[in-house]
């Protein structure tokens, strides 16, 4: 069975993610207009994870490797890897999470 998501249907999760389509072992969500940050917590997740930037710029550090991301760059974070997002200019991405993310 298909799903849709609207724009309206769109919820805001508890870490000012958009919840967007998701199913059983994949989920989507984006990341929009998150502000330039110097210290975001690194964290640790058991979904892997990968992303589409759409706009801005950030430092994806992941598993002690820094990796710079711009509109247009697409990036994996594996599954219980810890890392970390340093923005540096308004950004925008959208992830796909997989087993989904709680």
């Amino acid at each position: 069975m298909a799903t849709k998501v609207s724009a309206k249907q769109a919820v805001e999760g508890p870490h000012g993610e958009i919840g967007l389509a998701s199913g059983e072992r994949v989920a989507m969500r984006m990341w929009r207009n998150e502000e330039p940050n110097a210290d975001k917590p690194m964290t640790r997740s058991e979904h892997e994870t990968v992303g589409y930037v759409l706009s801005g710029r950030a430092d994806l550090i992941v598993g002690g490797e820094t990796v710079s991301l711009a509109a247009g760059d697409s990036y994996l974070v594996p599954a219980g890897t810890e890392h970390t997002y340093r923005i540096h200019e308004t950004f925008t991405a959208v992830e796909a999470t997989s087993p989904p993310a709680k």
